[in-house]
């Protein structure tokens, strides 16, 4: 339906006003078509808004998605700042362990919004808390509040990491 209204909207060309439309839509507009009305940065920090599980987790669509988003905010490796982060929101849910891994707990604020995960990137989730160089500390410093920032990534942590919580 949202691919039917995306071609419907964009008959008479790109819409000026394509903002005011649901972000969910977005997903079905290619970055240069919208680049007539805003910038790259723009389109991206509104697609990372968007439900991202309209489209399928592994498809080529939204693994296309992620590949101009990084391209876009130009990022040249595998480490993402805090405001790139920011920006690609929800796509941070497709970003491969070696990315989660080599940002740190910068991700962890968005990763914690994912549905699910693929296994490596479970691994580099675990990875990252473990080490205890994220803002939240060691797991063995965490409070109930911590916990409750964390939530959407507890199913993730494992035995290994929940038996070092202070009870």
């Amino acid at each position: 339906q949202l691919r039917c209204l995306a071609t419907m909207v964009t008959l008479q060309g790109i819409p000026k006003d394509l903002d005011s439309y649901p972000r969910d839509l977005l997903l079905f507009i290619s970055p240069s078509d919208y680049a007539a009305t805003g910038s790259c940065w723009q389109y991206f920090s509104n697609i990372g808004k968007a439900n991202l599980d309209v489209l399928q987790r592994e498809s080529s669509q939204r693994k296309q998605l992620l590949l101009e988003a990084l391209a876009c905010l130009k990022i040249p490796d595998t480490q993402i700042n805090e405001e790139n982060a920011e920006v690609l929101g929800r796509l941070v849910c497709d970003l491969s362990g070696e990315y989660i891994r080599s940002s740190g707990g910068i991700l962890l604020k968005q990763l914690k919004q994912c549905e699910s995960f693929l296994p490596e990137q479970e691994e580099a989730i675990r990875s990252v808390i473990s080490s205890g160089n994220t803002k939240y500390g060691p797991p063995s410093t965490w409070s109930a509040s911590t916990l409750n920032e964390l939530s959407g990534l507890i199913p993730v942590f494992g035995h290994s990491i929940l038996q070092k919580v202070p009870k």
